[in-house]
């Protein structure tokens, strides 16, 4: 399957002020726990493409392949604390927008465990993710494996370098 579209190429500034949002998240927000919002947000929309990058990094940053392959049935596992459980709680009901009533609830265990400017950057973080997983369902690219583009430049990746996971 042959790429969609280049939104790296076509889109190249707004491209480059999310990889900026990337790096400003990168250094302002827990390392652990965005990894795990970042795979649990990309199993809810799919993207094996953002699956696979986010899964790899949070293993070689040092979580446990146990604790990613359980972040699809994440609350029903003792692998993760009540601090973990909320935030990956607000996630999911932020990227299927979940009714307000719902949204309340989850909140207020969201802040029984996070300061309320914590809580501005998570959201920021999901509404990130969501962001990449979209770009990435919209171009095709969440269903390639290979080469992935850095995200600390705005270069487009290349069609030829991408290889459809479903015909190898």
């Amino acid at each position: 399957m042959k790429q969609r579209i280049n939104t790296y190429q076509l889109a190249g500034d707004a491209i480059g002020k999310l990889v900026g949002l990337h790096e400003s998240l990168t250094t302002s927000f827990d390392h652990n726990l965005r990894h795990l919002i970042d795979i649990r947000v990309s199993l809810m929309n799919d993207c094996q493409f953002c699956l696979n990058m986010h899964s790899k990094e949070a293993l070689d940053g040092g979580d446990g392949e146990a604790r990613v392959a359980a972040l699809k049935h994440w609350q029903n596992s003792d692998l993760f604390d009540a601090r973990e459980k909320a935030a990956l709680a607000w996630a999911d009901v932020l990227t299927r927008t979940g009714s307000q009533a719902e949204i309340d609830a989850v909140y207020g265990d969201l802040a029984a465990h996070f300061s309320k400017e914590e809580i501005g950057l998570m959201t920021v973080v999901v509404g990130h993710i969501n962001a990449w997983n979209r770009i990435g369902i919209a171009s095709y690219v969440h269903l390639f494996s290979g080469p992935r583009p850095s995200r600390r430049t705005s270069r487009p990746p290349q069609d030829e370098g991408f290889k459809n996971k479903s015909s190898s």
